[in-house]
């Protein structure tokens, strides 16, 4: 039996944990494209205000596919995260690197934060509400060192895709065969 204390103190730990999970699953299914992953970080009437887009958590999820699949490939990145949690109620503000690979250079990062009001209903925490804030907007030019070498994957090696046919989805993975 956990005294009252430590009982407390690891209901917040395993909410927290719960809360970051929620953000990875965010961002795992805003870089593959995988809507369905998306919109199970929200509750049905959150709202994403994001930039040039405000609304439901369905036009949101439009509206990244929009940007996302303009590039070639994307990858978002989370960093520092505060969160206060009381209740069933989660402020919590995480920074964010956005950074977009684009056919032609100049490639695309943006750095900010997701200022976000999560909620736990029936023991699951959600997005309610989502305001993104943009710090910063770059072009990104290659370096001369990378723009030099070739590709270390053969035709057809790369396996980088944008839906579930996505090596993270791979169960087991299967990595390429030794090079001699």
């Amino acid at each position: 039996m956990l005294d009252a204390t430590l009982e407390t103190r690891l209901r917040d730990l395993l909410d927290r944990d719960a809360i970051r999970q929620v953000l990875n699953r965010m961002a795992r299914g805003l870089d593959r494209v995988d809507n369905a992953l998306v919109l199970s970080c929200y509750w049905p009437e959150a709202i994403d205000d994001h930039t040039h887009y405000v609304g439901p958590p369905e036009g949101f999820v439009q509206y990244a596919d929009g940007m996302t699949l303009s590039f070639e490939s994307c990858l978002h990145g989370l960093m520092t995260h505060n969160c206060e949690i009381t209740g069933d109620d989660a402020h919590c503000e995480t920074y964010f690197t956005f950074m977009a690979e684009a056919a032609q250079p100049p490639h695309f990062m943006a750095t900010g934060r997701y200022v976000d009001h999560f909620q736990k209903r029936g023991g699951e925490w959600r997005i309610l509400n989502r305001f993104t804030v943009v710090d910063g907007t770059y072009d990104l030019q290659p370096t001369q060192s990378t723009a030099a070498r070739s590709s270390p994957y053969a035709p057809g090696e790369r396996q980088v895709a944008r839906d579930k046919s996505d090596l993270s989805y791979q169960r087991p993975l299967r990595v390429r065969a030794p090079k001699s």
